[in-house]
């Protein structure tokens, strides 16, 4: 890169670093002020508040980014730009035969860049910090107990429930396995004092070991069951690794998918998205395929935002910072508001998911087409 591709894209980064840490400060102000008290209270079981703080908004900083990574670029291409204007410097380079597409160069290519780091984090980082993210601050100071959201397995007809799961554990309190009619033998539901789940070992399926057995109380007396040829539930009676008092449910739902509720998906990558809408055991919604392919559009869209409010920016010639800063806010606003409805439309079966993740792009990428021709101009 050459000296002024250099000292664009500079002061592209320059701003883009002071957005992202002032509207990340911001955030984490204002929900420190609504979480203070269980903060405080975490700071003092565990010896250190700064700790406590570090890692608790550690992991929200990247979903935050996540989800304004899109309008940060645009922000921080606007007020390069802009910037570069109240100082005269693009006067000047545009006397001296500079083309606005030189100029503007460094800032689609920062922009790329974001969206790239963007996608990375959304698949590679923040599905290592479900855990975390899942869990507000008043879960962390009662101990990570989290309500359970029932779920079917869909293979088996079996209706997973609790009282709470403590995901450190991947245990089930109190856990309730409501039964299809067809199993006589172990009655209705099965009741127990705790459950844990198990992944696959060898010949061992995966599922859930209930402990303490509390209906049927005489599970030892019954037969293990099977529904055509596949085992669903094992019995002590012909399971030598398992106890008098306890049980093991076969289920291919994970503990994760079980726990984790709608989030799981918002923090879950592409490949864990694809793999749970494989699964026979799961049942998901038309707002996971929606999802899914919202995945592969993003990147695209982010870069698509930029060349929207860009043009305008250079069209004018606005010098005045808080001016550029109302186009952006009124473009970003439109444009999510479009991509909301198109979303919405798809995840209620209105339209096919996959045209309803691609629907935004093919609206705003010829109108960005467009509007870039202020580039060359």
């Amino acid at each position: 890169m050459r000296t002024i591709d250099l000292y664009v894209f500079r002061l592209y980064v320059k701003v883009l670093l002071i957005c992202f840490l002032s509207l990340t400060g911001l955030f984490i102000i204002i929900d420190a002020l609504n979480n203070l008290d269980e903060l405080l209270n975490l700071g003092k079981q565990q010896g250190s508040l700064v700790a406590v703080v570090a890692e608790y908004y550690g992991a929200r900083a990247l979903a935050f980014f996540d989800r304004t990574s899109g309008l940060m670029a645009l922000v921080a291409a606007t007020f390069a730009i802009t910037t570069m204007q109240r100082s005269n410097e693009l006067c000047a380079l545009m006397a001296a035969g500079i083309p606005k597409v030189r100029v503007v160069a460094p800032l689609l290519i920062g922009a790329v860049i974001v969206a790239g780091v963007a996608a990375a984090n959304r698949e590679l980082t923040i599905p290592r910090f479900r855990e975390k993210l899942t869990h507000d601050a008043a879960a962390l100071l009662a101990g990570a107990k989290d309500e359970l959201t029932p779920r079917y397995d869909r293979l088996t007809d079996i209706r997973i429930t609790g009282r709470h799961v403590v995901r450190s554990e991947r245990r089930i309190v109190e856990p309730t396995f409501r039964l299809p009619l067809h199993t006589e033998e172990f009655g209705v539901q099965l009741t127990a004092r705790e459950a844990i789940y198990q992944e696959p070992i060898g010949d061992r399926p995966g599922g859930y070991l209930l402990k303490g057995m509390l209906q049927p109380v005489r599970v030892a007396e019954i037969e293990s069951l099977e529904i055509a040829g596949q085992p669903v539930i094992l019995s002590p009676c012909d399971t030598p690794w398992l106890e008098d008092d306890q049980c093991f449910v076969v289920s291919a739902v994970t503990f994760e998918q079980l726990a984790a509720g709608s989030a799981w998906q918002r923090y879950s990558s592409i490949r864990e998205l694809v793999a749970g809408l494989r699964n026979p055991s799961l049942d998901f919604a038309a707002d996971v395929r929606v999802a899914v392919h919202a995945r592969f559009v993003q990147p695209m869209l982010d870069i698509t935002l930029l060349l929207l409010g860009l043009p305008v920016v250079l069209a004018r010639e606005s010098r005045n910072i808080f001016f550029s800063a109302g186009i952006c806010v009124l473009i970003v606003a439109g444009f999510f508001l479009v991509v909301l409805v198109c979303h919405s439309l798809g995840n209620s079966f209105l339209v096919r998911p996959a045209f309803a993740a691609w629907c935004p792009l093919l609206i705003f990428a010829p109108l960005a087409g467009f509007t870039s021709q202020a580039f060359w101009q």
